[in-house]
């Protein structure tokens, strides 16, 4: 029966078959082949020299996507190389070499976070809503008395990919080992009272209440009183007085611990 089947199939017929077939896959493997070359993105060789020396941690720190926008960013002259914390600086010298710009080495920076608040703060209220620092601060500033103070809710903890922040006794606190500079906690804080300061700093100030005296006693106990003890004792004139706050020229301080010792509310912090 297979021999009568076979010997009634035209195979000429199905020759040409094979053959229109054949002819086809060719001409539209030619026209895939033609057509991703022509609509092929063009890859930026600049932007990959770039990306292969980021640290490739895809934070977001930088505020881009990830590292290869960052990188596209770069090459494009749409950012900065001092965006990127968790980068080494030979490798930022030798991307600002590839951008053919000048490369200033700031040094390797952390955060701090400028509270020492916590529980040594009063509250206002007590607070029952969605969680985290920045919901609640949209509630009638948050449920510290002190405006200024850190809410202890965990914003920044939750956003450091280096899991370099606890929440101890009610205030943010940053390991220096594990930061990496990357600056999410700085940007995501509603309170902006973290700050990138150089890793070679010995002390840094644990308050950021711009008021004084009694009013800052009755809001905290530990907070700074705008005295300016630490600014008159500084031997090396490395701390101003700025909105009744000190602030630390760290080009000057050279880690004397002078002011730890006169601050009389010890909130300035050795490191």
């Amino acid at each position: 029966m297979t021999y009568n089947l076979l010997k009634n199939v035209n195979w000429g017929t199905v020759g040409i078959v094979l053959i229109i077939t054949a002819v086809l896959a060719i001409v539209f493997a030619l026209l895939i082949v033609t057509v991703s070359k022509l609509c092929a993105v063009k890859e930026d060789e600049k932007a990959k020299a770039i990306s292969e020396k980021l640290a490739g941690a895809n934070c977001g720190g930088c505020g881009f996507a990830g590292c290869a926008d960052f990188a596209k960013a770069l090459s494009e002259g749409k950012a900065d190389i001092t965006g990127c914390g968790p980068t080494s600086k030979e490798n930022k010298a030798e991307i600002a070499n590839i951008l053919g710009v000048p490369f200033s080495d700031s040094g390797d920076v952390f955060a701090v976070v400028h509270c020492g608040g916590g529980e040594n703060a009063k509250d206002k209220f007590g607070y029952v809503g969605a969680e985290g620092c920045v919901a609640q601060s949209k509630f009638m500033g948050g449920k510290k008395v002190c405006s200024f103070g850190c809410l202890g809710e965990g914003t920044c903890k939750s956003q450091c990919p280096y899991n370099a922040i606890l929440i101890e006794k009610g205030v943010a606190k940053v390991d220096k080992a594990l930061c990496e500079a990357c600056g999410l906690c700085v940007k995501g804080c509603p309170k902006n009272i973290i700050e990138l300061i150089p890793k070679s700093s010995k002390v840094y100030i644990a308050c950021s209440s711009k008021c004084r005296g009694k009013d800052v006693m009755d809001a905290c106990s530990f907070g700074c009183i705008g005295c300016g003890l630490c600014a008159k004792n500084c031997p090396e004139n490395a701390i101003t007085m700025v909105d009744n706050l000190p602030v630390i020229d760290y080009s000057k301080c050279t880690g004397c611990l002078t002011c730890v010792t006169k601050c009389p509310r010890k909130c300035i912090k050795e490191l």
